[in-house]
């Protein structure tokens, strides 16, 4: 009987160890329920590559608590339970964000919400200091550099210091390159990495889709040598990241149209009282008819009383440049305006027209734009000149129907090359543009929390609209990891989005 009760003693002593605390971390942090384990995976050595979101960037800055929610960081803390080494992250000097060059400060602090209004800087002067070298602290795993696009991390100059000002330089990389010489990809190589993580491309689409397609950030062609095409850039830098043996994870490009920079600002704003559809109707309806007389197709809708009506703007991506018509047409009848008058008004409305709230044809306007809808600008004759609404938006405000099409293109082609590359290596894959669709057509859910593109309140980005807040990073740190457990047999269990903020408060 005594045997018999110190065997009943044992099983329940080791019961509660299985349950105990100790026991439970180790357990309870793995996707399976058993003890972690790396699989095939070797995470003694991890260094990350990519821009803005490798780095941790958030509210249009880059910060110190932004950089430590980084999706990178959070899934460097995880490779730390089965063999991961030191992550070292190129930490700014402080949490407003922003950065000086010789004292002269370049970027602005960071954006903070202020409970319902605009986002607007926090207080503070940035502190750091991009000529001041940290590379005695390096070197750094996290590899990120924000605004870097695909081939920038080929270019040996991009850590130039003399380079900032000529443009061929990136003051980020500057901060922490070895020297003046030395390529992202190659300083990111000299660490022998083991295990890497490389998001890239964001930018050769973004950089134009956020200067409205203005001409002045042009998309990277796909086709090309590698430096300039996306595709061979893109295969030279994974080569060079596998030709000793390591393994890794790819991620693929979210559209634009996804992120509430775009998105947040609706196309058809516009209050308009019954004086003021007066007004417009008879203008807009009677350049319909001018150019149905060059056999052109409406660009100008019917106005209503009502807050919904769409905004003016300008659309370069329009074929026939109507500006000769008009002009000629404001100088005779009904209108009779004097020559300049009617020259001003034809350069105006030559190419302009309507924004498209329909889903299958909509134009977006930029966040950064929205301030403007509605102010006055100088300079318009007959009615008032109201920006959005007799005034056009400027290009640069707008990112047309047609542009997101070459945006969507050139994406689907960045996609369709990082996937065959992956499968090709036999790396991890994640697919980004998947979980942004899912979380802007209504959202992602994990740990019981909903994560949407809701600019704000959505939870999964932050203030600057592009960039996502820390519970966003840990939503896709956590994609990262599935992937690569699905791929190298590794049981990351990933993190609780719950134990993540939303949004960065005013004061850290």
């Amino acid at each position: 009987m005594i045997k018999n009760f110190k065997w009943l003693l044992l099983v329940s002593l080791t019961f509660v160890a299985c349950n105990s605390d100790d026991a439970v971390v180790l357990v309870s942090n793995s996707s399976d329920g058993l003890p972690l384990t790396a699989g095939t995976a070797n995470f003694s050595k991890y260094v990350a590559l990519g821009n803005s979101l490798t780095a941790g960037y958030s509210d249009s800055g880059l910060f110190i608590e932004g950089q430590k929610a980084s999706y990178t960081n959070i899934m460097a803390e995880q490779f730390k339970a089965i063999g991961g080494g030191e992550f070292k992250i190129p930490f700014m000097a402080d949490n407003i964000g922003g950065f000086k060059i010789n004292g002269t400060v370049i970027a602005g602090p960071r954006l903070a919400s202020t409970g319902g209004g605009a986002p607007t800087p926090v207080s503070g002067t940035p502190s750091t200091e991009i000529l001041t070298s940290i590379v005695s602290g390096g070197p750094y795993n996290n590899c990120g550099v924000p605004g870097a696009k695909s081939y920038h991390l080929l270019s040996p100059s991009y850590g130039s210091a003399a380079g900032i000002s000529l443009g061929t330089a990136n003051p980020y990389y500057v901060r922490f390159a070895p020297n003046g010489t030395t390529s992202v990809l190659a300083y990111a190589m000299s660490q022998a990495p083991t295990f890497f993580s490389l998001w890239i491309g964001n930018n050769d689409v973004l950089g134009y889709a956020t200067t409205g397609g203005d001409g002045t950030n042009p998309i990277t062609p796909s086709a090309g040598a590698a430096g300039v095409g996306f595709d061979a850039t893109y295969d030279l830098l994974v080569n060079s990241l596998t030709s000793g043996g390591s393994k890794g994870v790819l991620a693929n490009i979210p559209y634009v149209n996804t992120l509430p920079f775009f998105t947040f600002i609706a196309t058809n704003p516009v209050p308009l009282s019954a004086g003021q559809v007066a007004q417009l109707n008879p203008l807009f309806g009677a350049m319909n008819s001018i150019l149905a007389s060059a056999s052109q197709p409406a660009r100008f809708q019917t106005l209503t009383v009502s807050s919904s009506n769409p905004l003016l703007i300008v659309d370069k991506t329009l074929v026939y440049d109507a500006t000769a018509l008009l002009t000629a047409a404001f100088q005779g009848a009904p209108f009779n305006y004097p020559a300049a008058t009617a020259g001003f008004l034809g350069s105006l409305y030559g190419k302009a027209r309507h924004a498209s709230n329909v889903p299958a044809n909509r134009d977006y306007v930029l966040l950064t734009a929205g301030a403007s809808i509605g102010t006055t600008q100088p300079g318009f004759p007959p009615t008032s000149n109201t920006i959005g609404v007799t005034y056009p938006m400027a290009d640069k405000a707008i990112l047309t129907a047609s542009e997101v099409a070459l945006v969507k293109t050139a994406t689907d082609a960045y996609n369709s090359k990082i996937k065959a590359v992956a499968t090709a290596k036999g790396l991890a894959f994640v697919d980004t543009n998947a979980l942004m669709t899912q979380v802007s057509a209504g959202g992602f859910v994990g740990n019981g929390f909903t994560v949407t593109s809701a600019f704000i309140t959505g939870g999964g980005f932050s203030t600057d609209g592009v960039h996502p807040s820390p519970r966003g990073y840990a939503m896709i740190a956590n994609k990262f990891t599935q992937a690569i457990n699905t791929t190298y047999g590794s049981n990351l269990k990933g993190v609780n989005l719950g134990n993540y903020r939303i949004l960065f408060p005013k004061s850290l």
